[in-house]
């Protein structure tokens, strides 16, 4: 036996000399890789830097890279009960976690221990958070955040890099993360960095960026009402044509959903197609007697042939 050879076993006992043919190649659109990296990332855990114990819970948070959405917490808000209600249901070391935040923990645990607590902390601090943005404090400094341009700028051209705001798109934790919006174009869009993409949405809510527009309608920029206009070598393309495609697909779906209900569409073109059946059928009916009658001419006529008149 050649010592230079692998040595053979389940995974190798394929020969050189045989045609293995390669397995088939699966095209997977660009659109569905995204979500399903969107969606990796929502369940992804993420690499939080380590909390110290010893030190204030809040600025280390905060501090911490991936965390630049999220404003601190009052101290007051943090210690009043009734801003805290149902949260214990939510959060596993509900106690031990809300004394991390307050810095009041004491509780002398092994690694994996301090571990969970630090983690259920986050979970709650980002809870809290969604309750504390839309008081009045904390709109003033999610506010400052907005205008200092924090949370990114608008990717769309025409919008002429409008600042953005954090929001989610479900109120439940583990359900969807954080979403940008843009009051301009009133559109949302995915964060640019992987870090800001897997944060919870339910940590800033679904509430909050209407509110603050509600509270500071200064702020409310003029819609955009630019839009991009398809051109070929400089001339418009015609836009009653892409009307008429559009007006086409819509009068198309709503057939589909009256089919599924068992309604008759009753649509301009159905009409005139069951009158020109209805047309043909009674030219079909006006021919009928036409040849029954040109029949019995034939017969009198073979009939006075025989006769020999």
């Amino acid at each position: 036996m050649d010592p230079r050879r692998a040595p053979v076993s389940i995974f190798n006992m394929v020969n050189d000399d045989d045609d293995v043919e390669p397995p088939p190649r699966i095209n997977v659109p660009p659109h569905v890789v995204q979500s399903l990296h969107y969606l990796s990332l929502a369940f992804r855990p993420r690499e939080e830097p380590k909390i110290n114990f010893r030190r204030p819970f809040s600025p280390q948070f905060i501090s911490s890279r991936g965390n630049e959405y999220f404003c601190e917490i009052d101290e007051e808000y943090l210690t009043d009960r009734f801003n805290l209600t149902g949260l214990n249901t939510e959060v596993q070391y509900y106690q031990y976690a809300l004394d991390l935040i307050t810095d009041v923990f004491d509780l002398d645990a092994d690694d994996d221990l301090r571990e969970q607590i630090e983690k259920s902390a986050r979970h709650l601090y980002g809870l809290v958070h969604a309750r504390y943005i839309v008081t009045t404090r904390g709109l003033a400094k999610m506010l400052d955040k907005y205008k200092k341009g924090d949370f990114g700028k608008c990717p769309r051209v025409l919008c002429d890099q409008h600042p953005l705001l954090p929001m989610g798109q479900s109120d439940l934790p583990n359900q969807k993360t954080v979403k940008l919006y843009c009051a301009k174009c009133e559109d949302i869009y995915n964060p640019k960095s992987s870090r800001h993409a897997s944060i919870d949405g339910a940590y800033f809510g679904t509430s909050f960026h209407n509110i603050l527009f509600q509270v500071y309608p200064a702020l409310v920029p003029e819609k955009s009402i630019q839009r991009y206009e398809p051109r070929i070598y400089g001339f418009k393309v015609h836009a009653t044509a892409a009307l008429a495609r559009w007006q086409d697909a819509r009068r198309e779906e709503m057939k589909d959903r009256l089919a599924k209900l068992g309604m008759d569409p009753g649509f301009i073109e159905s009409s005139e197609d069951e009158n020109d059946e209805s047309d043909d059928e009674v030219d079909d009916d006006k021919s009928e007697p036409l040849e029954e009658e040109a029949a019995p001419v034939a017969d009198n006529a073979s009939a006075r042939m025989d006769t020999g008149i």
